[in-house]
Formats: C-alpha cells, structure tokens, sequence
C-alpha cells in the first residue's frame, strides 16, 4: 500500500511540474518576443528599421550600375557622330540625358544624389515601385533626368530601407543638392518645402526650367502625408562626352 501511494503521487506531480515548464518557457517566448520589439522600435527612432535596413544593404548590392559610366556603357559610333556635331554644351548635355532615358530599366543606377546639409549621399534608381525604393531613393519614370531643362522627380524612404531621405525636413532654402550623373554634376538650390496629399501628382509637373522634386512619406512612421523638397538648378558641370 506505501508503496502504491507514492507512485500514484509521483504520477500527479509530473505533469503539473511539465506545465509549469511549458508555462515558465512560453512566458521567457513573450517577454523575450517584447524586449525584441522594444528593441526594434527604439532603433527605429532613433536610427531606421533595422530589418528593412539589412534588406536594403542587400537589395543595393545588387543594383546594375553599368550606366553610371561610359566605360561600362559606351556611346555608339551613331552617338559620338550626332555629340560632334553639337556645338553647345548645353545641346550635348541635353542629348547624352535623352540618351540615358532611353536605355534606362526599372532598377537600373541612374546617378548619384548628395545633401550636404544632412550628410547623406545616395546612388539614385529608376523607378519609385517597393522593390526598386528597397534599394535606395528612386526617379520617377515620368520625369525628365537632370540637363533636360525640365523637372526631376526623385522620391525616398523616410524610416524603411536605409532611410534615405529621413531628415529631408531639415533642408531649407539656399540648401545645395548635388546630382552626378555619368555626363554631369548638377547643383540646385532649394526654394522651399510643401507638404501635400499622396494624391498631389502636380509636384512633379514640368513648370518652365530645371527643376528638381523630393518626395516621402509624412510625418515620420505614417503614409498619410507627402513632405516635398522643391530645388532649381543653379550650375552645371559637364562630364564625360559632354
């Protein structure tokens, strides 16, 4: 009979003591699981979205950044015959943009953006879709590239993906920003800032002279807002052919 006794309460006390394992374990799950997200959204305030900005490094690795020179993308024989007979720079700027247009795909490196205010520098892509903003700020399609004479749209993430333009907010007027492209070195000046419905699309119209758009999300963590960045050429350096 003791002996009976002491299996039976042996019995009964393992699998309490199994649930209150499983109950100490999956209690460890969800506190670990909110120091995690704890974590991620202090990061995110203070820097970016970590997850996102380890996507981005990757996705930007990837990028095809042949026509960022005339050593991976040469000018035709066609080319160089229509440049040698343009006598001004502004004319052989404005054909080598066109030329640029044209052989452009989705993702593709398009140039280089900086903004010496806010120390950041950027390779800009073709194309304002998710994949290609995952790997850096992206021109819209449906704007002209920089020595076009017209407007260039240039839109960013503001908290994921490397966040490029997360202190666009800070420029003010008289800021430089500085736009390389295989055929030249664009400097405008801003004019001022705007913020606007996503539903805006008369930011990026053309308006009569150089002009350079900024786009992202507003206000920090939210899509519901667009804050615009507009800027007008102020110089130009010729590189390359041009």
């Amino acid at each position: 009979m003791p002996y009976s006794v002491l299996t039976t309460s042996g019995m009964r006390t393992r699998p309490r003591r199994r649930l209150r394992r499983l109950v100490i374990d999956f209690s460890s799950v969800l506190i670990l699981a909110g120091l995690l997200l704890l974590l991620d959204a202090g990061v995110t305030l203070l820097w970016q979205e970590p997850v996102t900005a380890a996507i981005g490094l990757v996705a930007r690795s990837d990028v095809n950044k042949r026509y960022l020179s005339y050593q991976t993308a040469p000018l035709s024989v066609i080319d160089r015959d229509a440049l040698a007979g343009l006598r001004s720079r502004r004319e052989r700027i404005a054909y080598l943009a066109r030329r640029e247009q044209r052989q452009l795909r989705t993702g593709d490196a398009v140039g280089r953006i900086e903004l010496p205010r806010i120390g950041a520098g950027y390779t800009i892509v073709e194309g304002t879709d998710e994949q290609s903003l995952e790997k850096g700020p992206g021109h819209y399609p449906a704007t002209a590239l920089p020595g076009m004479g017209l407007t260039v749209a240039v839109a960013g993430h503001r908290t994921t993906y490397l966040a490029p333009f997360k202190q666009i907010n800070e420029l003010v007027a008289g800021d430089r920003i500085l736009i390389t492209m295989p055929y030249g070195r664009f400097t405008y000046r801003v004019q001022y800032q705007k913020i606007v419905v996503p539903t805006a699309l008369w930011v990026t119209r053309d308006v009569g002279y150089d002009r350079l758009v900024l786009s992202a999300c507003n206000p920090l963590y939210s899509a519901a807002q667009r804050i615009i960045v507009f800027a007008r050429l102020q110089s130009v350096q010729p590189l390359g052919p041009a």
